[in-house]
């Protein structure tokens, strides 16, 4: 969703300031009523800086560019456990980060595969 515009943040505190409520300022201008208390309270704290914020850049997955490798070192050898295939891929990527992987890449951990449990004596 794209950012409200200057023109818009300004007509917005130009009523509240002229005594309009936070309700019917939002109702006029079809925004929300904590979106308004937010627009005021950051003109309060910054000074006047009403301005839209930059954008988030997510980082991308660090194992993207091993992934087939990944996948073959699992189909090779598949009782390596996690840390042995961070160390194999010679990557920093946390363990979880690997375990997040081949979720991602479809592997179960399931041990006993298709053979039934033992059932309890």
């Amino acid at each position: 969703m794209a950012a409200y515009s200057m023109d818009l943040r300004d007509r917005v505190l130009a009523d509240r300031d002229a005594g309009l409520s936070t309700e019917e300022v939002a109702e006029r201008y079809h925004v929300s009523v904590a979106w308004v208390n937010r627009l005021l309270q950051r003109r309060q704290e910054t000074g006047g800086e009403i301005g839209p914020r930059p954008q988030t850049k997510f980082r991308s997955r660090l194992l993207a560019d091993h992934e087939q490798r990944l996948r073959a070192l699992v189909d090779a050898t598949p009782d390596q456990t996690l840390l042995e295939l961070r160390t194999t891929l010679k990557t920093s990527a946390s363990v979880s980060t690997i375990w997040r992987a081949l979720v991602r890449l479809g592997f179960t951990f399931k041990k006993n595969g298709p053979r039934r449990r033992t059932a309890s004596g």
